[in-house]
């Protein structure tokens, strides 16, 4: 009875194996040892990858504390690159918050690329205040086209401005204004190569609606974002808020109002068919812009995107030691 239960315990095992062979070995008991008990060792963390949902895991208290907090995390898809911006630098392109078609100029100052929609954004980005810069229609070609205006840092880059609810176009076909994969009419026509077209923004007091910055723990050689807190509420609109846009100094109307408090950042995404040359555009931050609005019609004059100051990735602690020291 005791060789009966223990072959039926070894091909319910094999059974799934031999329909999923990738399950790990681990899974596998050790038919060496007596009997057919099997108690599966428990891991300390479960991680996801960057696409799965954060899971619950327990990590050491970033206080020093000595104690553990059981925390959600999942894995840092992007993490900034210190090379992409510096204090001695502008505001510029950046090469880490971009698609991987996206092409760069070397001042990266210009973006292009081909084949599908995939976007690029600057290196800084605002929370507050009113601001503006410029894009030129470099290139369209017989078959380029473009949506181009502002992310927040969950944009997805692999789709163009205005695919989600975490950024706002302005596009060259009839000059819709695209939020969510919604197309809305906009503009009197949309815009064609040559043309400058300005991206105003107003966040008044955005700071007091702006979500909190995301907390740091590092773990076995990998960085983890704590998810938010399910109690804590939702990114508020700021009120006030809006986003319009200029083409060749003439305003075309407010786009967008009541934004939810965040950071902002100049984004630009370019299509073509394949085997077409780029679609490309260049990026103005100022000072010194081709089309700088006359009248605002009231609202509160725009800074140029030049100003913005660098903002660091802080050195958080994590798990009781400085990032400086994982870098």
């Amino acid at each position: 009875m005791e060789v009966l239960v223990t072959m039926s315990s070894i091909l319910a095992t094999l059974v799934p194996l031999l329909h999923n062979p990738s399950l790990s070995r681990s899974r596998c008991p050790n038919f060496a040892t007596s009997g057919v008990k099997y108690k599966k060792e428990e891991s300390p963390i479960t991680t996801t990858t960057a696409d799965e949902p954060a899971v619950s895991a327990s990590a050491t208290a970033a206080n020093g504390g000595g104690g553990t907090d059981n925390v959600l995390i999942t894995p840092v898809p992007r993490f900034p690159d210190k090379s992409d911006d510096t204090p001695e630098m502008k505001i510029c392109l950046s090469k880490v918050y971009k698609a991987e078609k996206v092409e760069l100029s070397e001042d990266r100052m210009s973006a292009g690329s081909t084949k599908g929609y995939r976007m690029v954004r600057a290196t800084r980005g605002v929370v507050e205040g009113a601001w503006y810069f410029e894009i030129k229609v470099v290139k369209l070609g017989e078959t380029g086209h473009t949506r181009l205006g502002w992310s927040n840092e969950k944009g997805d880059l692999q789709a163009p401005v205005g695919y989600d609810g975490n950024s706002f176009g302005y596009r060259d076909i009839d000059g819709s204004k695209i939020h969510k994969a919604l197309r809305e009419k906009y503009g009197e026509e949309g815009y064609k190569e040559g043309d400058v077209i300005g991206f105003y923004i107003n966040l008044p007091e955005g700071e007091k609606y702006a979500p909190k910055t995301p907390h740091l723990v590092w773990y076995k050689g990998q960085r983890y974002v704590c998810a938010p807190d399910a109690k804590e509420d939702p990114p508020s609109e700021v009120p006030g808020s809006e986003i319009s846009f200029f083409k060749n100094g003439v305003c075309q109307g407010v786009a967008f109002k009541d934004l939810h408090g965040g950071r902002y950042y100049p984004a630009a995404s370019m299509y073509t068919l394949p085997n077409e040359p780029n679609c490309t555009v260049k990026f103005n931050f100022g000072p010194d812009f081709e089309f700088f609005p006359e009248d605002f019609n009231g609202r509160p004059i725009p800074r140029p995107m030049i100003e913005v100051p660098y903002h660091s990735f802080e050195n958080r602690v994590e798990n009781g030691e400085s990032n400086e020291k994982k870098s």
